[in-house]
């Protein structure tokens, strides 16, 4: 992110009123906004201005959200990217995350929430300086696991990990063999403790067993109303 100029932030929204609506408001909060009407607009204003964070609709003419999304993944693994939705499905936000989206908000949504989910979105992508180096490879079984690429590889194959599917192993990495509270990690990664988004995480935590089960040694055990640990025998 930048450290000199003002952060900025792509917002891709075809509804006119809203979009005006979240500029005026963001750029009351010291942000830099940039517009774009759908996808196709989107996808070229992210390549040619580099944002910091990118938020962006998912119902939309032209090109959708989630569509922009996965075309600019292909380049760019680590522009946080927000996702405004008004589905409600599971399968839906689950696809979200999938295409390589970090967060979402399902509309009708508060200004105000909007604010929190970017300010950490950014504060996620940028932590603070601290006297003890960040962590970011950990050794899982047969498994090497960076945070920072967000990537995992055995035998010398690397898989690409979401956003959230990272920042989840991470957690369980630097807790292993120790539970690892559920609230927490829907708090810090979802925003609330909602079952909806409880699902969603189960939906995660089943992904990343599929992902580590070259290795019979490791295990994602569920802690039943408590929250998930890490075995590594």
């Amino acid at each position: 992110m930048k450290n000199e100029e003002l952060i900025d932030i792509l917002l891709v929204e075809d509804e006119s009123t809203l979009a005006m609506i979240i500029k005026d408001t963001l750029e009351g909060q010291g942000f830099r906004i940039r517009l774009a009407k759908d996808g196709e607009e989107g996808l070229r204003l992210f390549f040619q201005k580099k944002p910091d964070v990118l938020v962006a609709d998912v119902m939309m003419p032209r090109m959708d959200g989630f569509e922009m999304v996965r075309r600019l993944r292909k380049t760019d693994k680590q522009t946080p990217v927000l996702f405004l939705t008004a589905r409600s499905a599971i399968n839906d936000v689950v696809e979200g995350f999938e295409l390589g989206g970090n967060d979402y908000l399902k509309k009708p949504f508060g200004m105000q929430e909007l604010i929190v989910r970017i300010k950490a979105l950014l504060g996620r992508a940028c932590p603070l300086m601290s006297d003890k180096p960040a962590t970011h490879t950990f050794e899982i079984g047969h498994y090497l696991f960076n945070s920072q690429t967000q990537t995992l590889t055995h035998t010398g194959l690397t898989q690409q990990l979401s956003y959230r599917e990272s920042e989840i192993l991470r957690r369980l990495c630097l807790n292993r063999n120790q539970v690892t509270d559920m609230r927490q990690l829907l708090l810090d990664l979802w925003g609330d403790d909602t079952f909806f988004n409880q699902r969603s995480l189960h939906v995660f935590i089943t992904k990343l067993r599929h992902k580590l089960s070259k290795d019979e040694r490791i295990r994602i055990v569920n802690v039943r109303g408590i929250g998930y640990k890490l075995i590594d025998n």
